[in-house]
């Protein structure tokens, strides 16, 4: 499994401003039921219930929200750099500026566990966080985590 399989050039989004997690969460929900064909309220309660569980920021300025959804066949992703940085009560206590949203299906475990995987592995590497805070436009910011 690549990126490039769970995100398309089209759902990454660079300088997105938020006024909160919660106002965030919603604008990629409705992006995201958008593409899918999905109720809206469906996406954001599954967002939100698993938020509740803890937060998905798992440090150095970067968050991964996901949720499962019976709905959905393979995985769907949205990959934003906000401007401002967000307080997302990360591990680490750090703002976030980076977010990937990952959809997947509720009935594929192993499918579901590599992909968030891969995004947290990914979003691990210093060099690909340089290359995303560095991006100029949303095609570079694709180039750079693709």
């Amino acid at each position: 499994m690549k990126i490039s399989d769970l995100l398309s050039p089209t759902d990454v989004m660079i300088d997105v401003r938020a006024s909160g997690k919660r106002p965030l969460l919603q604008e990629f929900a409705a992006r995201a039921a958008a593409s899918l064909g999905l109720p809206v309220d469906q996406v954001l309660s599954t967002l939100h219930k698993r938020e509740e569980l803890g937060s998905t920021g798992i440090g150095k300025g970067v968050a991964i929200p996901h949720a499962r959804l019976q709905e959905i066949q393979r995985p769907y992703g949205l990959f934003a750099r906000l401007k401002p940085p967000l307080e997302f009560d990360a591990i680490d206590g750090q703002a976030v500026d980076i977010v990937f949203v990952l959809l997947l299906p509720a009935a594929v475990e192993n499918e579901a566990l590599g992909a968030l995987a891969l995004a947290a592995r990914t979003l691990r590497s210093p060099e690909t966080l340089a290359r995303v805070r560095g991006a100029r436009n949303a095609s570079e910011l694709y180039a750079a985590i693709a």
